[in-house]
């Protein structure tokens, strides 16, 4: 047990090392993340679908075999139940509707992530396609924080969060549409980086999605971690539209890197004028008093943003992008999208992107390249902006429930909760949460940095001074977890 739980707490990259060194075996790893998954789990109900006899199997393989030769050879990870497609394992994407749904590919992502020695394990749960910033979908039920199991662990990927915080393995996939990456990562005290748009694939079924929105990473438990994956399953898939440009050296080699003097922006007043918790204030003002001790130029400043345009855009992409994923979830399965299959929420929005027009969605992507541009010209000024991940802690379950009589109600709540980080996808800006800051009741409140487009490698930068100055991976979970 003692074995099991040291390693449960090492990051990947440590993990590895154990590996190469010959002083673990990953089948070792791979029962330690087991053994931790089925001992926590039912508390969480963070992995809604195992996958031992998989991971056993590959596991066993010799090291020399390529699917064990990449540099997180014989590291247990956890799928995200959404867009990450793992051939002949069932994919719901926490929706009723693709209940008993097997892909019988892998996808690019997951190729790669093969490819970097991982040895998938599970697969970690989310709201019905991924569409709150909560993860309680009525198909699996609710993920719970491991820091208070009565609080929300963020979404979309707050299963995978919830997996890592709580010791089942030190990293796992994630992806972000509106902030799915780094609002679990902060109710979960991770780290979670939002690369440049099109920094990973997301084929073979898309070569866009959302007009840009939606991309891919992970949650992860150090800075390292999170630049050498981003190393290993980064570049652009054969057919992609667009890509992002690419980087000067391996992100990895930008841990640890002398940052320079950084120019960074902060403020404490959300683009959409929704109030702050103190907390979340306070969290800020500490990181930039932080900042200022590690040598950067501080001051408080924020693009130009207009709330309104941001939201009626925002919800013209997200609505028709939620009609289009589930006609296309239809046509999968060949099931009709009902009322009775989807949840109500999702219902409601599915009803509002089939009222979409061509013409009103191209309007919402030009006023959101116009924001971009906005946004774009700041940054010629300021090489970080800093401001709240979320506007609050971590909720109670259940805050986002949106019952049939009032369907629209989750998405509202989502409005107050998360003001600052879709900007992030509209631009297509590199963002990353980083865990610097607790609460008195122990919640975890990440703050959040933004970069120009592009520029992992400053945000890289940062964050490990930051790792270095307020250690997070020692901080962890109450004794049930």
């Amino acid at each position: 047990m003692a074995l099991i739980n040291e390693l449960g707490w090492l990051d990947a990259t440590a993990q590895a090392e154990l590996v190469r060194t010959k002083e673990v075996k990953p089948i070792e790893l791979v029962d330690a993340a087991i053994e931790r998954i089925e001992s926590v789990n039912p508390a969480i109900n963070a992995v809604i679908r195992p996958m031992y006899d998989l991971a056993r199997a590959a596991a066993k393989r010799p090291l020399a075999d390529g699917a064990l030769a990449g540099p997180f050879a014989g590291v247990p990870y956890l799928l995200k139940d959404l867009l990450a497609a793992y051939a002949g394992v069932e994919m719901n994407s926490g929706s009723a509707l693709l209940r008993d749904f097997v892909p019988d590919y892998d996808s690019e992502l997951v190729v790669r992530l093969k490819r970097a020695g991982l040895i998938v394990v599970g697969k970690t749960n989310t709201p019905e396609f991924g569409i709150v910033p909560t993860t309680e979908p009525a198909l699996f039920g609710p993920s719970r924080n491991p820091w208070d199991t009565t609080r929300t662990t963020g979404g979309s990927s707050g299963g995978s969060a919830a997996a890592v915080a709580a010791g089942m393995v030190p990293m796992a996939h994630a992806n972000d549409g509106g902030g799915s990456i780094r609002i679990p990562a902060s109710c979960c005290g991770l780290f979670g980086l939002k690369p440049t748009r099109a920094r990973n694939p997301l084929g073979p079924d898309f070569g866009d999605m959302f007009s840009g929105m939606i991309c891919e990473h992970a949650v992860t438990r150090s800075v390292r971690d999170s630049a050498a994956l981003l190393d290993a399953t980064s570049g652009p898939d054969v057919g992609d539209p667009y890509w992002a440009p690419p980087p000067a050296r391996p992100f990895l080699q930008e841990v640890g890197a002398d940052a320079g003097r950084l120019r960074i922006a902060f403020t404490t007043t959300a683009p959409t004028g929704v109030p702050l918790h103190p907390d979340c204030i306070a969290a800020v003002l500490d990181a930039a008093a932080l900042c200022v001790d590690l040598g950067h130029d501080v001051v408080e400043a924020a693009p130009p943003t207009n709330g309104d345009a941001i939201t009626e855009s925002f919800m013209c992409l997200w609505s028709a992008g939620c009609a289009w994923t589930i006609d296309g979830a239809a046509y999968l399965t060949k099931t009709p999208a009902t009322q009775d299959k989807l949840e109500p929420l999702t219902w409601a929005l599915y009803q509002m992107g089939r009222q979409q027009t061509g013409a009103g969605y191209l309007a919402a992507v030009q006023s959101l390249q116009a924001i971009s541009r906005g946004v774009a010209r700041f940054f010629v000024d300021y090489d970080v902006w800093l401001n709240p991940t979320l506007a609050e802690p971590p909720i109670p379950l259940g805050s986002f429930d949106s019952p049939p009589e009032n369907p629209m109600a989750g998405m509202m709540r989502a409005a107050a909760f998360v003001p600052f980080t879709p900007l992030c996808n509209m631009t297509g800006q590199p963002a990353m949460s980083v865990p610097l800051f607790w609460s008195k009741e122990g919640l975890p409140i990440g703050t959040h940095f933004v970069g120009r487009f592009g520029d992992e490698a400053t945000l890289f930068r940062l964050a490990a001074q930051l790792e270095a100055a307020r250690p997070w991976a020692s901080r962890r979970p109450g004794t049930k977890c």
